[in-house]
């Protein structure tokens, strides 16, 4: 079965995006990483623009379109709203973002600081979607989806072709999960080269929930991630490609997420949002236990959050 996102998209949407996004580095740890008895490499996505790698998805689509004075819009618990908020002061259009009441005032500030306009689009994160999809269909502004769109899909999935041209290739990646853009283009560039592991808080399993189902489902949200992680359904297109392309998804609870974080502080001196340090709870926490040697890739995907909450 073909994915709904090919290796060549993902190729395209690099060369499309590469001179308005950063190249994030690797910060390799080496053997016996954690005293886990394997070879840990962090990805650092959050040294992103906007904070994320939601710069990726929202470069590609803003400039896969032809864009017109009505601008952009999007919904998002925050780092969509800021990555697309971003890319549209970059590319010169205005943008007006709908996030939900759960959304992080560290993250609305951000958004605003971008020059866009941020609207309270109701409690949760479908609440700000159905308020985004209304002012698109009434405004004509370009809807940016957060996960469940090729352009999205393609823009996260250069995460994967720019680690594997910094190699070597991990045996194991870590990925969060939130509606699925992150994990579904990861998995779409690596799909049968290395083993794709989702990470989801138990508060928050859409994915997790959809792979028992056979099927998207909804779930609720009560996690100390749901402002990223905390998506009801997975995207359509993120499932069939996770499917056939992501080994499984494991769980983490919002005190390993916690631990994370602090350790993170603690010991590299990385400030990281519970969803961005939720890939790394896997592994510290034993909800993916890696084998000996074995070389785990571990994606750290959102800084946005207040300090204060963390130290």
């Amino acid at each position: 079965m073909t994915l709904p996102v090919t290796r060549d998209d993902i190729s395209v949407a690099y060369r499309r995006i590469a001179s308005n996004i950063r190249h994030t580095p690797l910060m390799v740890l080496g053997q016996n990483s954690f005293g886990l008895g394997c070879d840990v490499t962090l990805k650092l996505e959050f040294l992103q623009h906007a904070g994320s790698f939601k710069s990726r998805g929202a470069f590609n689509t803003l400039l896969s379109h032809e864009l017109t004075q009505a601008g952009v819009t999007a919904a998002s618990g925050g780092n969509h709203g800021a990555a697309v908020a971003f890319a549209a002061r970059e590319l010169g259009v205005t943008a007006k973002i709908f996030v939900p009441e759960i959304s992080s005032p560290i993250k609305i500030a951000t958004i605003r600081s971008f020059g866009a306009e941020a609207v309270v689009g109701g409690a949760r994160y479908d609440d700000a979607q159905a308020a985004c999809n209304l002012y698109a269909e009434e405004s004509g502004a370009l809807l940016v989806h957060p996960f469940n769109a090729p352009a999205t899909l393609a823009g996260q999935g250069t995460i994967g072709l720019e680690w594997e041209q910094d190699g070597p290739l991990p045996d194991t990646v870590l990925i969060a999960c939130g509606g699925g853009g992150l994990i579904g283009g990861i998995a779409a560039w690596w799909q049968g080269k290395v083993k794709v592991v989702g990470v989801e808080p138990e508060g928050s399993r859409c994915l997790h929930a959809a792979l028992e189902a056979g099927a998207p489902v909804p779930v609720e949200v009560n996690s100390v991630a749901g402002d990223s992680l905390g998506a009801k359904r997975v995207g359509q297109m993120s499932f069939d490609i996770a499917k056939q392309a992501v080994d499984h998804v494991a769980l983490v609870t919002d005190d390993a997420i916690r631990s994370a974080q602090k350790q993170l502080w603690r010991d590299f001196r990385i400030m990281s949002e519970p969803g961005g340090a939720a890939a790394l709870a896997a592994l510290l926490s034993g909800a993916y236990k890696p084998s000996k040697g074995e070389r785990v890739g571990v994606l750290l995907c959102g800084a946005n959050v207040d300090p204060a909450t963390v130290a």
